[in-house]
């Protein structure tokens, strides 16, 4: 499995996905919640 990407044309759009293996449900603990909704409003 690779481990990273390399965008090697800087000036153009990349679109990348990603695959869960053994999905946790992050909605199960406030902790998970409490980052999820930190991560979000810090990219706003």
């Amino acid at each position: 499995m690779k481990e990273g990407y390399i965008i090697r044309e800087q000036d153009k759009a990349h679109f990348i996905t990603a695959t869960v293996v053994d999905w946790i449900d992050v909605f199960t603990r406030q902790r998970y919640n409490d980052i999820l909704i930190n991560s979000l409003e810090y990219c706003i």
